[in-house]
């Protein structure tokens, strides 16, 4: 029985001690900086500027790269250079550009230029996007399914902590230096990702990769359409598309909650932010180690449920009302559930996808459960505002949106249907 025990122990240090979860840390703060850039550094420097706020709403749209990605991805698993590898050399050209641009958009004069910033960030974006399709391929061939579920939270937690860079340090530094010394500093942190690229190996693909760029755009879709039937596949998609929804929507609009709640913009800074970023950081962790054990199906359960009980702690603040310390606990455990929910969900996503077609099944997968996010803001403000259903109502419909993914789990997540599960 302590050997049995010693073994676990060891499996599991082993699991995470490894060389493949520095590489998808390293990749996920690669991947995660060049969006809280546009999302966070690039606002604030316009707003410096006194550029209006519909200007920047509009700058906001270069973001849409990100959504249509799945569209470009098919080259990443078609073509690369043979020196480097398919994967490698996609990685070093679109963070090499990431560092230049990044640098560059500081040169830009947010009063002479703004439609140059408007193209200059619509450029990070797409290359940004193309890091992404490739980063992510890069670690379906990299990981044995064993380890999907702590490398992936890996990953996801570094792409977070990218955003401290842009949106804290990038913003302090701003009060000290120049824009262009400030945008120069924050693609410098482009360095770790392009060195690690370059030091890495190409991973084993399992399998030719497409011989045509026909079989790659065609094959993708033919293939995960075929590997099951297709209701299984439309089970599936179905599944992503809604496993995230209720939490999604409850955390649409949760800082003009805080605010409608009563909370001063000190508190919602000091308490809500901080305590769910690093709520969210311990529950992707917490999620990989516990899935070293149990496997990702168990962990979609598991998790899913914890996400849908928190939502209701959000609904118990606002009966509550202007109470820190009970704002501390609904936020720790709603993020918790994020945290936890998000780390057994990439995990699936990247179970789902075929080594020969990871960069364009990846992307597409991704791109699709990310559909509910761009409409949950408007869904949010009509059902509080105006429906006048009020705070309370809205979290309990938020909750209720997300049963129809936690059902769905019997289909496409058995609860010992995973191969994964030690």
């Amino acid at each position: 029985m302590q050997e049995a025990i010693t073994t676990a122990k060891r499996s599991v240090f082993e699991t995470i001690w490894n060389p493949r979860m520095l590489i998808c840390m390293l990749t996920g703060f690669s991947s995660g900086l060049p969006l809280y850039f546009l999302l966070q550094l690039v606002p604030a420097w316009l707003r410096r500027h006194d550029v209006d706020l519909t200007t920047i709403g509009i700058i906001g749209l270069a973001q849409l790269p990100y959504a249509w990605k799945f569209l470009w991805a098919p080259l990443c698993d078609r073509y690369g250079l043979s020196f480097l590898g398919r994967r490698r050399s996609w990685m070093l050209g679109s963070q090499f550009l990431l560092l230049l641009s990044i640098a560059g958009i500081g040169l830009l004069s947010p009063a002479a230029s703004i439609g140059a910033i408007v193209w200059a960030s619509l450029a990070i974006a797409v290359f940004s996007a193309t890091q992404d399709i490739v980063i992510d391929a890069y670690r379906r061939d990299l990981l044995p399914d064993a380890e999907l579920g702590i490398g992936n939270s890996f990953f996801v937690n570094a792409y977070r902590m990218a955003g401290l860079i842009p949106g804290g340090l990038g913003l302090i530094l701003a009060d000290y230096l120049s824009w262009p010394m400030v945008f120069l500093s924050t693609a410098l942190f482009m360095l770790p990702g392009l060195v690690t690229t370059l030091l890495v190996s190409e991973p084993d693909a399992h399998g030719q990769p497409p011989r045509s760029l026909r079989e790659a755009v065609v094959e993708p879709f033919h293939e995960f359409f075929t590997r099951n039937d297709i209701q299984s596949a439309l089970l599936i998609l179905a599944f992503m598309l809604l496993y995230k929804f209720g939490d999604s929507l409850a955390t649409a609009l949760v800082t003009p909650f805080y605010i409608d709640v009563g909370f001063t913009n000190t508190q919602i800074g000091a308490v809500a932010k901080l305590v769910g970023f690093w709520s969210t950081i311990v529950g992707g962790f917490l999620g990989g180690l516990v899935m070293i054990r149990i496997g990702i199906n168990r962990a979609l359960w598991l998790f899913g449920l914890v996400q849908f009980v928190s939502i209701f702690g959000f609904a118990l603040l606002n009966e509550v009302g202007n109470d820190v310390r009970f704002l501390g606990l609904a936020v720790c455990f709603e993020y918790l559930g994020v945290g936890l929910g998000t780390a057994a969900f990439i995990a699936f996503i990247s179970a789902q996808t075929n080594r020969k077609f990871s960069a364009t099944q990846f992307a597409l997968f991704s791109s699709f459960f990310a559909i509910p996010r761009s409409f949950t803001g408007v869904l949010a403000g009509y059902i509080v505002e105006d429906m006048g259903l009020g705070w309370t109502s809205f979290f309990l419909i938020s909750a209720a949106a997300a049963l129809p993914g936690l059902v769905l789990l019997w289909w496409v997540a058995p609860w010992n249907g995973d191969r994964s599960a030690q």
